[in-house]
């Protein structure tokens, strides 16, 4: 993952308070910018425009950085197209998981499953062996197909036995019902619960005790002063928590700041190229893209802290964070790889009593 030195980050708002001014136009501006960040600055200042309402200036931007765009990523040529089928506009047509198919075509696609099945090997190499009836929790469970897979595999590396109680929590109603009914069919003996509610609503109100708390992809649905508060509520009814997250600068970066861009082009980019990479036809992958990823992404650059429902933090902010949230009985167990490549890691990482 790249990131801008403080004396970039300085250059850069320099020159974009030019740009909103009038006083720079595109092929001006690129003296000095690192010449692989020269996309990424044309990104920053379009989407600065469009969001400050100079939509058609804006949009001029992200087309001329799509044309510099050479290896890679390619965020301006995907954003550039999502313009246009949005009347040029930064703007959030759909909510997200609304509709769990685009998210659901995203899970399927090759990239991520390998990574997924990365992550059930990291877990059961860092998990201990239950050897009473297993009690797990899923934060933001989805369709239920990542925890499902998981147990089967932490069954068949002798971690568990019996599977005691499942917990799937989840805002989306859809993606409850696909979860219960998948996680239900696949272990009949155990007890499983859904609860249809975001962890900031059910947090408070936890009872029992479960030996894994798990949150893949969602956890960082939340800033980080109020992941906070729900680690610290969350912490005294697991043994183990166990996220799987996304290497991303998208918390502490203020709206309309250099680093913040920059970490939305490389993480954002690499995820959307994965689905049109994927072997999928148009009329599936669009969606995909334009009512889940790029809702997401665009959110960055019109919403503010606070406002938006996406803060990927980068992983020692995590290791930060479950030290102070999970206090001093917990220790890190795993710290892991799934994937990585120049621009986005994905990774797990297991705090346990």
């Amino acid at each position: 993952m790249l990131f801008l030195s403080e004396e970039e980050k300085s250059e850069w708002r320099q020159r974009s308070d030019e740009i909103l001014r009038g006083a720079l136009s595109p092929g001006e501006c690129c003296d000095g910018i690192r010449p692989n960040l020269i996309p990424v600055f044309y990104c920053y200042a379009g989407t600065l425009l469009s969001a400050k309402g100079l939509e058609e200036k804006g949009a001029s931007w992200i087309r001329e950085g799509a044309m510099l765009e050479e290896e890679g990523v390619f965020f301006n040529s995907f954003l550039s197209s999502f313009l246009e089928r949005h009347g040029g506009r930064l703007v959030m047509p759909a909510v997200v998981f609304q509709d769990p198919a685009p998210f659901l075509h995203f899970a399927g696609v090759p990239t991520l499953k390998e990574a997924r099945a990365a992550f059930r090997v990291h877990c059961a190499h860092s998990l201990p062996v239950f050897t009473k009836p297993f009690r797990i929790m899923d934060i933001g469970c989805g369709d239920g197909g990542l925890l499902t897979a998981l147990l089967s595999h932490l069954r068949k590396a002798g971690r568990i036995g019996d599977i005691a109680e499942i917990v799937l929590l989840d805002a989306s109603r859809a993606m409850c019902a696909m979860a219960e009914e998948k996680v239900g069919h696949a272990f009949p003996q155990a007890s499983v619960r859904v609860v249809q509610s975001r962890i900031e609503n059910f947090s408070g109100g936890l009872e029992g005790h479960f030996d894994v708390m798990l949150s893949s992809l969602a956890y960082h649905h939340m800033p980080r002063e109020t992941k906070l508060v729900h680690l610290k509520k969350i912490s005294p009814h697991t043994d183990h928590f166990i996220i799987f997250e996304v290497d991303s600068n998208n918390d502490t970066p203020e709206q309309f700041s250099p680093e913040l861009a920059l970490s939305v082009y490389q993480s954002y980019g690499s995820l959307i190229d994965w689905v049109f990479s994927h072997d999928a036809p148009l009329e599936t992958a669009i969606p995909s893209v334009d009512a889940f990823l790029m809702m997401e992404a665009v959110s960055f650059f019109i919403q503010g802290r606070g406002a938006r429902t996406d803060y990927h933090m980068l992983r020692p902010q995590w290791h930060d964070l479950f030290r102070e949230g999970l206090g001093s009985a917990f220790t890190c167990r795993c710290d892991s790889i799934a994937y990585s490549d120049e621009y986005i890691n994905l990774y797990t990482i297991h705090y346990g009593r």
